[in-house]
């Protein structure tokens, strides 16, 4: 339940000497550090708010969190993405309540205002307010048999509004509204006769139905102190007592007087039957059968039997306030001043403790999502922080299988391996890795090995999942990906353990999220899930390597050796996802690579590192010969000048231009056609580094120079050609230097270029699929970096490959806090799930 607005308790004193029947610690005391090793929910997910968030609710679809700075932010509980912002209050929105059948959505706060939405249109429908001058809105509620939402205030009044009869007090006069009228009370003169200075209040929204409640909608002194807490109470039939009305539901209310009020509605009017006196002040309740749960001013929380009346326990809770309070089940959740929030069980045993904010938590609410049980907290550090407990709930886990959540925690897991690329320390992590991916297939259903490779690098994860739908279309497609990732260095400004994956405002962080282990995972899970309902139309392959980010060391020896186990059936496909739109706005669909040819350029003389001072000047320099050989590379104007560099390269067709017209019309793309083709259809070369011998001083003639280069070639170009031509260039122009100095060149790796066909079925099939997950078309990008095993399969395997990329832009692959939106994790599932279904076999 939504708590009271922060400025109005965190001025309050912690009773240090209030009374407790369980001693618990002091957040920081030993005591307390030993309930951290009791077990509590797992993180899903955090959001950042720019205010603190005051007040949470949940619906089928959305979250909905009110912020001191008057939105009402709403977030899908699937993907985490922002989906809107609800504007038009005029204050701190202090409390939220969905009504049990979720259609209708109640907010208030700060403005004296309630208003009422619907929860899928997110639409408002009534702004209500009060002829009364009520002050702060501290508490909302809907009955759903009464068809009234309540209303408490910082005034000690409770107020409601009956919904079956609200169009009769329908009108457009904005007159009489609160911040249109003089307040006795709240804009009453001060000492010495003068008015205090009201801050300007930001412009309301009024929907076209304004309500004024009638004046006898109300009960004046509801209590002696603000009104903090409003709840639904039914008492169970077989002890429903006939005062209230058999199975009837009444409505409990909390103050800061310290009493419970238990109230009935009947002829029009609100009647006190029951009052329940506390020792502090009751900030939040919730209830369980007939138990109630009062949280309290002292950081105590008391338990009322409401069949009988009596006080059953208080508890020493919290060492601050207990601001919020929640129950699912015969669960219970506290969250207090401090930050820390408390699991207990329906008798108040402790079961788990842990720290969800920096500051204070001002709601938390526990509900069921799917297959899921979640804790959500909001508080004034300005987020808002999900959590799973689900492995309270056997039958949800029993009913867990391959959903989306299943997807995040599988993930969770693979980010956790350091499988570093090349490292020789990350080895058992590598295997470690390996292994992981291996149990998953086969678990999901799918028949798997490990492939060795040589000079023991690591291995390759092998899998296929066997169609087993009756409809099926005989087509077997094989999908590539990688496990190895670039190293996350310490000097690395990441905000989070880059081996820990992290949930923000509707990313995942962590190294590999988006290169590649997030794409791997969604297409495994979704030629899994098709597996699991036996609806699987095509033979799946995965072929998942260790070495991609080293350039694929081994994996074509391994796929050459292990062809038989790879190609039991004829590929027809061979599809992957290892790349990134163009902006972070517009799905893409990937048809180009560039190759690469890696080269190293040593020039060296017989001699030893020498002085400059003592031998310069009396012969050739290694390093001045490797300077001269680089500037014969290209012209002035950065042509590349190897014979016939540029005479392969195909022209520009009209079907091809007018891909780069769609992109420039729909992408947010900075650069212009020209310069998006130098980058994907044109070759390049680059000088990456050069490197002498000897100590790293100023006077050194070092007896050695080293230079690294890369060519990055486009197809028909033909990389052994290239590179064949580029090597005998580098002889004739160094011996053109007519020096005594020798030169070396060392050819590092080279990868073919890859070109798809963006008019053919895979294509076309995958492009459909987008269309449906994203709801627009997809644009054709290419790219000017490598992957090495596009080409090499298409070849092995004569099959025509695609390319689906999966994450933004922004994603900063190989970059400090690498991402990728859950949105994108769970549509390129979809988009897998279609697409391994609907591929036929080819001729």
């Amino acid at each position: 339940m939504a708590s009271a607005v922060a400025a109005s308790l965190s001025g309050l004193k912690i009773d240090e000497c209030s009374r407790s029947e369980t001693p618990f610690g002091d957040d920081d005391s030993p005591l307390a550090k030993s309930e951290d090793r009791l077990p509590h929910p797992r993180l899903v997910h955090k959001w950042k708010s720019s205010k603190s968030v005051l007040s949470l609710a949940v619906s089928d679809d959305y979250l909905f969190a009110g912020t001191e700075d008057h939105d009402i932010l709403v977030y899908d509980l699937d993907t985490f993405q922002e989906v809107s912002a609800l504007k038009g209050h005029g204050g701190s929105i202090l409390a939220l309540h969905i009504s049990n059948r979720k259609g209708l959505l109640f907010s208030a706060g700060s403005d004296s205002i309630l208003k009422i939405w619907d929860t899928e249109t997110l639409r408002e429908l009534y702004t209500v307010y009060s002829v009364f001058d009520i002050g702060d809105v501290f508490a909302v509620l809907y009955n759903e048999y009464l068809q009234t939402v309540f209303f408490g205030s910082q005034n000690a009044s409770i107020q409601w509004c009956d919904l079956t009869t609200i169009d009769r007090h329908a009108s457009l006069d904005k007159s009489g509204m609160p911040g249109n009228r003089f307040s006795k009370f709240f804009n009453s003169a001060g000492p010495g006769g003068k008015r205090s200075q009201t801050p300007p209040r930001a412009q309301l929204s009024v929907a076209k139905a304004l309500i004024e409640l009638p004046y006898n909608n109300v009960v004046p002194y509801a209590h002696n102190g603000y009104v903090y807490c409003l709840i639904n109470y039914k008492s169970p039939t077989h002890l429903a007592a006939a005062s209230i009305e058999e199975n009837k539901e009444t409505l409990l209310s909390g103050g800061g007087d310290g009493f419970v009020n238990w109230w009935v509605k009947r002829d029009g009017k609100l009647n006190k039957i029951r009052s329940f006196q506390n020792e502090n002040g009751v900030l939040c309740m919730t209830t369980i059968d007939t138990l109630l749960y009062c949280g309290l001013t002292d950081g105590a929380v008391s338990i009322w039997d409401l069949d009988t009346g009596q006080l059953i326990r208080s508890i020493h809770a919290h060492n601050g306030d207990v601001l919020s309070i929640t129950a699912l089940e015969n669960c219970i959740f506290t969250g207090s001043a401090t930050g820390f929030v408390r699991k207990w069980s329906r008798e108040m045993q402790l079961a788990a403790r842990w720290q969800s904010h920096d500051g204070l938590i001002l709601s938390t609410i526990a509900v069921k999502h799917g297959n899921r049980a979640l804790l959500l907290t909001g508080g004034n550090d300005d987020s808002i922080v999900m959590w799973d407990f689900t492995d309270a709930f056997p039958v949800l886990n029993q009913n867990m299988s391959f959903a989306d959540d299943q997807l995040l925690t599988s993930l969770s897991t693979f980010v956790s391996f350091k499988t570093i690329s090349g490292s020789v320390e990350a080895k058992t992590d590598c295997r470690r890795c390996a292994s992981f991916l291996k149990r998953l297939l086969r678990t999901s259903g799918a028949s798997v090995d490990l492939i060795t490779t040589d000079d023991k690098r690591n291995p390759v994860v092998y899998g296929k999942f066997t169609a087993n739908s009756e409809t099926k279309t005989g087509s077997t497609v094989l999908f590539y990906g990688h496990y190895d990732v670039i190293a996350a260095s310490d000097a690395d400004r990441w905000e989070t353990d880059p081996y820990v994956l992290s949930g923000r405002n509707g990313c995942l962080y962590g190294r590999g999220v988006s290169d590649n282990k997030g794409p791997v995972l969604a297409a495994v899970f979704a030629a899994a899930e098709l597996f699991q309902e036996n609806r699987l139309n095509a033979n799946v392959i995965f072929l998942i390597e260790g070495e991609e980010e080293s350039g694929s060391v081994g994996f074509q020896t391994a796929v050459k050796k292990s062809r038989v186990l790879i190609q039991q059936d004829k590929i027809d496909w061979i599809v992957l996802s290892n790349s990134y739109w163009l902006d972070d706005n517009v799905p893409c669909l990937n048809y180009g690579l560039r190759g690469v040819i890696h080269l190293a350029l040593e020039v060296h003389s017989d001699l030893p590192d020498l002085h400059s001072g003592v031998d310069g000047g009396i012969g050739r320099e290694p390093l001045m010969d490797l300077t001269k050989l680089l500037s014969k590379l290209t012209d002035d104007s950065g042509k590349v000048n190897i014979p016939e560099f540029y005479e392969p390269v195909r022209p520009i067709t009209e079907a091809e231009e007018a891909l780069y017209e769609q992109i420039t019309t729909n992408a947010s793309t900075r650069l212009p056609k020209s310069k998006l083709m130098a980058r994907w259809r044109l070759p390049s070369l680059t000088i990456h580094a050069i490197q002498v011998s000897g100590p790293s001083n100023q006077t050194i003639i070092p007896r050695s120079a080293t230079a690294t280069l890369s060519i990055r070639t486009v197809p028909d170009q033909g990389t052994d050609t290239i590179s064949s031509t580029l090597q005998q260039f580098l002889s004739a122009e160094f011996e053109k230097l007519n020096t005594s100095n020798k030169l070396s060149v060392k050819l590092n790796k080279q990868a073919d270029a890859w070109l798809g066909n963006p008019e053919n079925v895979a294509f076309k099939t995958l492009a459909s699929a987008v269309k449906e997950a994203w709801g627009v078309d997809p644009i054709y990008i290419r790219e000017g970096g490598t992957i090495p095993a596009v080409r090499f399969l298409e070849k092995e395997f004569d099959a025509p490959a695609a390319q689906l990329p999966c994450g933004q832009a922004s994603d900063h692959a190989h970059l400090d806090n690498e991402r990728i939106r859950v949105i994108n994790l769970y549509n390129a599932k979809k988009i897998w799930k279609k697409t391994f279904n609907e591929l036929p076999q080819r001729a």
